[in-house]
Formats: structure tokens, sequence, C-alpha cells
């Protein structure tokens, strides 16, 4: 079973229609980057995982879970989150403050995330601004 799955998805923002038939599969443990030049539904494809935006059409599925059924406060709650890009961060706080800031219940405590990004830990003192 794939960990996340879309067949067919398509959204809008009113009358302008911004995806058209994505399809993606990505399996548990696999790595995959969304790439493409603006305009070209990156940040959409994200938004409607997420359920920050709905979909009009298809199929979007995270662990077996129809997400097109589901509130973004849920969607989150499964495990699905999005890291918005740019420095949004509290600056006068260290990195590790601001990980202990935005951390949530589970497994990803700073060891973890440290052994992911070991840059992390070479800075987890330092100030984020």
């Amino acid at each position: 079973m794939n960990l996340l799955y879309l067949q067919g998805v398509e959204a809008a923002y009113g009358p302008a229609q911004a995806l058209f038939g994505v399809d993606l599969e990505i399996a548990e443990g696999e790595v995959v980057a969304l790439m493409g030049r603006n305009g070209m539904g990156k940040s959409t494809t994200i938004k409607t995982i997420c359920g920050m935006l709905a979909a009009t059409k298809g199929e979007l599925r995270f662990e077996g879970h129809d997400l097109r059924q589901l509130p973004s406060y849920k969607i989150a709650r499964l495990g699905v989150g999005l890291v918005p890009e740019g420095r949004r961060c509290f600056a006068p706080l260290t990195v590790e403050e601001n990980l202990t800031a935005a951390a949530r219940p589970g497994p990803w405590d700073f060891q973890k995330v440290a052994e992911l990004f070991p840059r992390l830990e070479e800075r987890r003192s330092q100030k984020a601004g």
C-alpha cells in the first residue's frame, strides 16, 4: 500500500482551474521532490493534499484515509504537514528552541531530527535569525 496516493486530482481557485488530473504515488520511506517553474501547481498540489484547498475531482489517500473527507486539522493529525518556505521562525530563539516550539507529540525529538539534518545539531545553540 502507498503512503500517499493521488489519482486524477483536480483543484481550482474559484473559476480558475489550477490542477488538471494529478497522479502521484509515494511509498513509505520514499523521498520525493515536487519540482517545476512558477505557476506549475506545486503549492496548489501541497495545499490540496493538506486540505487547505478542496479537490474538485480525483482521489487523495494517506495511509488509506480518504483525505477529501477530512478537514485540514484532521489531516494534520494523521501526520501530513506543510513546512512553509522562507524563514518563518522566531528570530531571537535558538534553532533548538524553534524546533521545540513547533514540536508535536510523537516520535520526532530533536535528536531524530538532527540525525536527518546533521547541520541542525551543529547549529542547535545558534539564534535562528
